[in-house]
């Protein structure tokens, strides 16, 4: 049930939108769904940066620094327009609506099943659901609702999943999306066929639980993520895929084998690690340990000596004393792979995890995340220095960027070349001769 605040008449009319996302690629494809269902009922679509006549800012709650952003993005929104209608959506909107209903500007609060729904209360604006909250119990979200973006008319970002029933110690996304669901595979293959005649070139697989795919699907009919990734692959279509953050868990021994002579999906993985110790991963209830990830990047390595391999850290946990943090960052110092995502650890409300004793001081897990970052930089420069002299069919994006064109190779080498409009949205066959000074494979 909504809970009132102090009810108040609309602003003014809503023609004009604008859209800004936090977060992770699950939020960009929310994001276009919404904007193209707002933009087929004769909204115009915005710039952020643009007078509108209202902003939506579809939140993140992963980091303390992603919720502190929300705050700027308010103030901005206010000063395109001070008399602006401000929607909050997504998951800091699920967790703590109340926080942000209190933000000076913003007018109405939409939680986990009533995001998809901004068009009705923007049709009807005079109503009195302003200054209210419209979340619910997350527990009974239950719906998927499928979604897709655009990038710039050369990649696009597919959910095919949501929510998750794994109970990390640190995470509140269960708490912001709800249990595990999925589309269906006939479904998927729809999406892609509409993305794939919009002449996008790859897709993206997302999701927030990628790997558990196949979750509450009808009991009639039982499928997983890897009979999604054989479908997929059966597709005769001019368009790669690419597949987004994966629990080691999850990423089966089949599943790499698979990829490895498949046709349609690229080598190129991001595999979530959070630590290197074993102690620590039990800490935060992680469903693996450093053996079994160890065997996942090896068993990469042996089938795709070329496959791009991100891994996900995070630093500072509690408990990760200086003893443990060595020993995590030697385990990954060993590992073959090509880049990082650091991460310090940030305390979130309702988790298991701020109940645990050795906090870690700000300034200890500031000094671990610089020192894992400049580990990432030289892991990514041995990766792009192995891929030297090598051909790699590279997807070139639309963008003019100050007289270059960029894109990324199939396994996830960031290419530069001078603008030539006619490689825009085009996958060609380029050679990696030498690496700039900006690190882009030239």
């Amino acid at each position: 049930m909504p809970v009132s605040i102090a009810p108040i008449k609309s602003k003014r009319k809503i023609s004009s939108v604008a859209l800004y996302t936090l977060g992770c690629k699950l939020n960009f494809s929310e994001s276009s769904y919404i904007s193209k269902s707002l933009k087929d009922n004769n909204y115009k679509i915005v710039d952020f940066n643009e007078f509108a006549d209202a902003y939506i800012i579809n939140t993140c709650s992963v980091t303390e620094n992603a919720d502190n952003k929300f705050k700027y993005f308010v103030k901005q929104a206010q000063k395109n327009n001070p008399d602006a209608f401000i929607a909050a959506i997504g998951c800091y909107a699920q967790l703590k609506p109340k926080e942000l209903l209190s933000v000076d500007g913003v007018d109405l609060v939409l939680g986990a099943s009533d995001k998809f729904n901004i068009l009705e209360y923007f049709k009807n604006i005079d109503s009195d659901f302003s200054k209210k909250i419209h979340s619910c119990n997350i527990n009974d979200v239950n719906l998927f609702k499928e979604s897709y973006s655009l990038n710039h008319r050369t990649r696009a970002f597919l959910k095919v999943q949501d929510g998750c029933d794994y109970k990390c110690s640190f995470c509140t996304i269960p708490l912001a999306r709800g249990k595990s669901r999925s589309n269906t595979i006939s479904n998927v293959i729809d999406n892609v066929h509409k993305i794939a005649s919009e002449n996008i070139k790859e897709i993206v697989l997302t999701g927030i639980n990628l790997g558990d795919f196949g979750a509450n699907s009808n009991d009639s009919i039982q499928y997983n993520f890897f009979d999604l990734v054989k479908e997929l692959d059966k597709l005769d279509l001019s368009v790669r895929f690419r597949i987004s953050s994966i629990e080691p868990n999850l990423l089966t021994d089949e599943i790499i084998e698979f990829i490895s002579t498949s046709k349609n999906f690229v080598h190129h993985f991001h595999i979530p690690l959070q630590s290197g110790s074993d102690r620590v991963l039990k800490l935060m209830r992680r469903r693996y340990d450093s053996k079994l990830y160890n065997s996942r990047i090896k068993m990469i390595n042996q089938l795709m000596p070329d496959a791009c391999i991100g891994v996900d850290v995070i630093v500072g946990f509690p408990g990760e004393d200086d003893h443990e943090f060595l020993k995590s960052m030697s385990f990954i110092e060993d590992l073959d792979i090509s880049y990082l995502h650091v991460f310090k650890y940030s305390e979130r409300d309702n988790t298991h995890a701020i109940t645990l004793p050795k906090i870690v001081n700000s300034k200890i897990r500031t000094k671990r995340s610089k020192l894992l970052r400049l580990l990432s930089s030289r892991k990514k420069s041995g990766f792009y220095n192995k891929n030297i002299g090598t051909i790699h069919q590279v997807l070139f994006e639309s963008e003019d960027k100050n007289g270059f064109i960029e894109g990324f190779s199939s396994n996830y080498v960031r290419f530069r070349r001078k603008w030539d409009s006619s490689l825009a949205g085009s996958i060609v066959e380029s050679k990696f001769t030498k690496i700039d000074s900006e690190g882009f494979a030239i």
